[in-house]
């Protein structure tokens, strides 16, 4: 019984894997995003962590992985912004949320440990697309990773509010 849980959930890690890299191949890289647009999805995300009485750091990189904006809430760990940023650097040149590469090392796919040096494996990074194409990516590190992402996906949502 043990040997077959574990074989359906290296199964499942190796799905959510793929089918993000199907989804990865269908993006392309657009324009930078705007230092306005880079705000108003910062204060979305910023928003969401006071709701939740979280600190994080919020950073925004554009399209080539430049960071574009980051806002650090007062009292978050100073650790956080090198985290933030590499979360937003990871979704953007991966093409997908880092919560895919999380989801693979817990499922097993000790593969992924060997991506390149800066590739951050935990969720709170997810690539920003407009019409298809990639214009960056936001990072969020401060609280534990299931709520980083909570509060980026807040951000996020802020461009389907304009």
């Amino acid at each position: 019984m043990h040997i077959k849980k574990t074989l359906m959930t290296l199964l499942m890690g190796t799905a959510v894997v793929f089918s993000a890299s199907s989804f990865a191949q269908t993006l392309t890289y657009g324009a930078p995003i705007t230092l306005d647009a880079a705000k108003k999805i910062a204060a979305g995300a910023a928003t969401e962590a006071k709701k939740q009485n979280l600190t994080v750091v919020i950073s925004i990189v554009d399209s080539s992985g430049t960071l574009t904006y980051l806002e650090k809430l007062d009292g978050t760990q100073i650790a956080s912004v090198d985290v933030a940023i590499g979360k937003a650097r990871t979704a953007n040149n991966f093409k997908r949320p880092t919560k895919v590469f999380e989801d693979g090392v817990a499922g097993g796919r000790n593969v992924l440990l060997s991506l390149p040096e800066g590739t951050l494996l935990i969720e709170g990074g997810l690539p920003i697309v407009v019409d298809n194409k990639i214009i960056g990516a936001i990072g969020v590190s401060g609280a534990n990773s299931q709520q980083d992402g909570q509060i980026a996906e807040a951000g996020l949502a802020t461009l389907k509010t304009k």
